[in-house]
């Protein structure tokens, strides 16, 4: 017999596993939710500290339970805050656990409290200012408003009844369950588990193995063969709006079934290090702070566009990403033509950090600008994947030395579990002031759906505001097509990019 031990997230107690919980049961299996202090219906004992240490007492405690009484293997199941408290309850019991289940949740680490998951930075902020204010061991942060919800995850598949009741039963977060650092011996390592992404929320499995393709030492121990992957197509709260499927899918992860990612060093290089599609000559390259020029053979002040990489990309990436083949070869291409090629290194290291990278962008623009090699009158720049954001700036008011700007399969609009990344980073909002500014955006036919949705909405605000908008079409590729679809047809497309891009630069 498998039994189930099931700890939710922030606001929420055992309700939220009603029908979930219910399905494991006529599977035969053991089920327990924990209701943890303060929350769910659980009063603090007066005068009672309610802090993260608390809430895996709490878990503690029913893993007692359980191994008393029960001869069973146990599977702890944390859904998003949930995790912490599972987690430290594991490592003090590790050799009682069969399984984790990380239930679209961060991966906590030992000595990070749990507010270090919380991508939305003005929520950040709040539990900080509410802590100066009341004092961190008492103070409380108010469950979200009905439609608040989604700035702590996407309520995507959620009926309406369900989210009503979500947000009758919601309880004040206590805040020394967020600011209080998880500790961890390190035990827990040793027990095997799996990752259940939700990817209306954001994530996907490819995005879990790009990141540790990057080489991200956090993230190397999701390739242990023993951790495996599953995902959701819903939101962040599947317990309630797809708990059939999460049952399934709990009971699959108990049994050791799902996705294994390869690991960083495996032999097939990583996407982002293969090579480019098109064989080109190598070009002279000058290296200037976080630009790299790659400098054509053409004398005299040339045009020239600035290439900019995806993300987040951990600091530590080596090689940096104005290295990688694909930005490498874009830059060659363009010193083919005639054209500085520049790639740029911006530090875009999380999703918190699109206005420092934003910043260095800018940084890049003034000092490829301010070489007597370049024409600063003919520049264009061309954002990748997740630096798409970065874009809106330049969109809302675009410098007339600025003759084109280029969009690879961009993110457009933050993901829901990125929370708010700013007004400064909307370029659906920002098309309509672009005026006349060429824009070039590549689209792939095989995106993620998550990503698609943002670059709809902005083809749609650009429609609406008839911005001079060029749409280049790969209908077979996918993300970094370039690398993982080197086809025919996607040859042919960043040709035809290319052509464009060079066309508005030297008009």
């Amino acid at each position: 017999m498998t039994a189930f031990i099931l700890v939710s997230g922030m606001f929420t107690g055992p309700h939220v596993w009603h029908d979930t919980a219910a399905r494991l049961t006529a599977a035969g299996s053991d089920v327990r939710t924990v209701p943890l202090g303060g929350l769910g219906g659980v009063p603090a004992a007066p005068g009672a500290v309610i802090d993260l240490e608390s809430h895996i007492a709490d878990v503690v405690a029913v893993i007692d339970s359980v191994a008393r009484t029960t001869p069973a293997e146990i599977v702890l199941v944390g859904h998003d805050y949930g995790i912490h408290p599972v987690l430290g309850a594991a490592d003090r019991r590790a050799e009682s656990i069969a399984r984790i289940v990380y239930l679209d949740s961060g991966l906590p680490q030992d000595g990070v409290p749990a507010l270090a998951s919380v991508a939305d930075r003005h929520l950040r902020e709040e539990v900080m200012r509410r802590a100066a204010e009341d004092g961190s061991r008492s103070a409380e942060l108010p469950p979200p408003a009905r439609e608040d919800w989604q700035l702590w995850g996407s309520v995507a598949g959620v009926p309406d009844s369900a989210l009503d009741r979500l947000t009758e039963l919601a309880e004040p977060q206590p805040l020394g369950t967020l600011l209080q650092p998880l500790s961890l011996t390190g035990a827990v390592s040793s027990v095997p588990f799996a990752g259940v992404l939700c990817t209306h929320n954001g994530a996907g499995i490819a995005m879990v193995q790009a990141r540790v393709d990057l080489g991200e030492p956090s993230l190397q121990a999701l390739a242990d063969p023993r951790v495996t992957f599953f995902e959701l197509a819903t939101g962040h709260w599947p317990m309630l709006s797809s708990p059939d499927e999460l049952a399934q899918t709990l009971l699959q992860a108990a049994a050791g079934e799902g996705h294994r990612l390869a690991p960083a060093n495996a032999a097939e290089p990583p996407a982002h290090l293969r090579p480019f599609l098109l064989d080109l000559p190598a070009a002279p390259v000058e290296r200037i702070a976080h630009v790299d020029l790659h400098l054509p053979s053409a004398r005299g002040p040339r045009p020239a566009v600035l290439i900019m990489h995806g993300g987040p990309v951990p600091a530590g990436a080596r090689p940096t990403p104005r290295e990688w083949p694909g930005m490498v070869g874009y830059a060659r291409y363009a010193a083919a033509r005639g054209v500085v090629g520049v790639t740029v290194d911006h530090r875009l290291h999380d999703v918190t950090d699109y206005e420092r990278a934003a910043d260095d962008v800018a940084a890049a623009v003034e000092l490829v600008r301010s070489d007597p090699r370049v024409d600063a009158d003919r520049i264009a720049l061309w954002f990748f994947s997740g630096s798409g954001l970065i874009s809106a700036e330049w969109l809302a008011a675009p410098p007339p030395w600025l003759r084109c700007l280029a969009a690879n399969y961009p993110v457009m609009a933050p993901l829901p579990n990125w929370g708010r990344v700013g007004s400064r980073f909307s370029p659906a909002d920002a098309i309509a002031h672009a005026g006349d500014l060429p824009v070039v955006l590549v689209r792939v036919g095989l995106e993620t759906a998550e990503i698609a949705v943002t670059v709809e909405a902005f083809l749609g605000a650009a429609k609406e505001s008839g911005a001079n908008i060029e749409v280049v079409d790969v209908p077979d590729g996918h993300h970094s097509f370039e690398a993982v679809d080197p086809t025919d047809a996607s040859r042919a497309a960043v040709h035809q990019v290319m052509r464009s891009v060079m066309g508005h630069l030297t008009a």
